[in-house]
């Protein structure tokens, strides 16, 4: 897949997931959060937690469930990237978890959409 259409794949997916986090009650606090570290697509709260969401979008299954991508290596990234925005915003003690949204964007383009709650844990 060229680069762009892959570009434009990330944004539809996270556009998508913020409508769908939004409409269960999450307030998206920050989108393509970046540090030192790298980039986490969305940073959100619900309730009085915190939630850094990664969000992957397919358009077939050949290479794996969308879910499947965000690796150990993917979890570790994301882990010292929430790291970095709690310490900058001085929220250290808030409580926060870390959800993936899986989107698959079938042959018609309509989104199917999962939301894995707590989906991994800081080590």
């Amino acid at each position: 897949m060229p680069l762009l259409d892959r570009i434009s794949l990330g944004k539809a997916g996270e556009d998508c997931a913020c409508r769908e986090l939004e409409r269960r009650g999450y307030a998206i606090l920050a989108r393509r959060y970046r540090s030192r570290f790298g980039e986490i697509d969305i940073i959100a709260r619900e309730g009085e937690t915190v939630v850094f969401v990664e969000v992957k979008a397919r358009t077939s299954s050949r290479y794996g469930e969308p879910a499947e991508a965000v690796t150990l290596h993917k979890q570790t990234r994301v882990v010292a990237i929430a790291e970095d925005y709690l310490a900058r915003h001085r929220l250290r003690q808030a409580r926060c978890r870390f959800d993936v949204v899986a989107i698959s964007f079938g042959a018609r383009g309509q989104p199917v959409i999962e939301v894995f709650q707590d989906a991994f844990q800081a080590a």
